[in-house]
Order: structure tokens, then sequence, then C-alpha cells
């Protein structure tokens, strides 16, 4: 069986702690599909939120991390893609729900507001959490109209 891909994007803000949950998602199996960027240069949030809506989107990946120094230029970025659903969490129980309840596909993180323990609970819950469906399908349906 060939390994799930997640797909990974930052800007210079978010390049450490991408770095970081990328090694993460080898050491739990995944393949990685890094995005940019590729070091600490200055560079442009929206770019690499486009990236990841992209690859969402051409089935490249089905899910995917995102990371700026907030999260959130960033999660608006993917987010204009409507194959993506991102979701800006700083809490491993934010992740959780946003699995469980909105079928997020993307997790967005800010660099500057968390450390790395709360960013690989985040991903730890993302990465586990199966969407609940129900009642909750009816409303994330209509996110895609």
């Amino acid at each position: 069986m060939t390994a799930e891909t997640i797909a990974i994007a930052s800007d210079h803000a978010g390049f450490d702690l991408k770095e970081d949950l990328k090694e993460d998602l080898k050491a739990r199996g995944f393949d990685v599909l890094d995005l940019g960027c590729h070091d600490l240069q200055s560079v442009d949030y929206p770019d690499y939120g486009r990236a990841m809506g992209e690859a969402i989107a051409e089935g490249k990946a089905k899910r995917g991390v995102v990371v700026c120094g907030s999260g959130i230029g960033i999660s608006i970025a993917a987010n204009r893609n409507p194959a993506v659903r991102a979701a800006l969490v700083q809490t491993g129980l934010a992740a959780r729900l946003s699995r469980q309840h909105n079928d997020a596909n993307v997790l967005a993180l800010g660099a500057r507001l968390i450390g790395i323990e709360t960013a690989k609970d985040c991903l730890e819950e993302f990465l586990n959490t199966e969407f609940e469906g129900g009642r909750h399908q009816r409303r994330v349906d209509k996110l895609g109209s």
C-alpha cells in the first residue's frame, strides 16, 4: 500500500515550523509534498496558499498543512480555492473539531503564535480524526455553494 501524501507549504515566517512538521510527517510514514518556501528569504504567503489550493484541487494530496507567522494570511489564500477547507487552529481540540465537524482538509498554523509541541499536537489530531458526517455533512455541503 502506498503512503498517503500530505502537502505542506509556508512562507518565510513559517519555514522553521514547516521543516519540523515535515520531518514529523515523514517519521509517521507519510510522503510529503513540499510546496515551499525553501529557506528564510522573505516571500509572499499568498503564493504558497495558492500552491496548496492547487495541489489539493489537482489531487496531488488529499490533505495539507500551511504555516505563516499568524496562520491567518496563508489560510485565507488557501481557502480561495473551492477544493480547500483550511482551518486555522491553535489547539489540538480545535484541530480535532475541524476534522470531526468541518471535514477540514488543510491544517493552518501560526508559527509566531504556537510552539512546536502544540503544533505537533494539532497535527496529530488533524491526522488521526475522521469526519463524523451525519448532520455535519449537510453543513459542509453548503460551504461549496
